[in-house]
């Protein structure tokens, strides 16, 4: 099980730099909760949704898979993200055109073949450093 795991939490990432949205159905059950650090998203379609938004602002988005994990139900990814900011989003304001680099963990809980739930931590407060958003202390 934990290979099939770690295949899954990969997936996931791989339907994100497909820009391949419609295959979280594939990955994920229609209920899925994927816990952010500031809300939490439910169901296929606000999960979307969210990413979506992401995608336009970084169009080019690409997240690197650093380590995978499994044990029991569950999956750890470590990932880096970068991107260009290229679009606005309420977090970030208008376009800066600046280059960023985010890592994080994710934590998938598998549940019947697909991911039921998941919790994303990373340094949000990088991301506006680096867009020039706050200064660096």
């Amino acid at each position: 099980m934990n290979e099939e795991h770690k295949t899954l939490a990969r997936r996931s990432w791989e339907i994100v730099n497909e820009r391949k949205l419609d295959a979280f159905g594939d990955v994920y059950t229609v209920d899925s909760v994927l816990h952010e650090p500031e809300r939490d998203l439910v169901g296929l379609e606000d999960i979307a949704q969210y990413v979506t938004m992401y995608l336009t602002a970084f169009p080019d988005l690409n997240v690197t898979i650093d380590d995978v994990m499994a044990d029991g139900d569950q999956a750890v990814t470590r990932w880096t993200l970068r991107g260009t900011h290229q679009g606005q989003v309420a977090e970030y304001g208008p376009p800066t055109g600046k280059k960023v680099e985010l890592g994080g963990v994710t934590i998938h809980r598998i549940e019947g073949g697909k991911i039921a739930e998941e919790w994303e931590r990373y340094d949000n407060l990088s991301v506006l450093q680096q867009l020039g958003l706050v200064r660096d202390r």
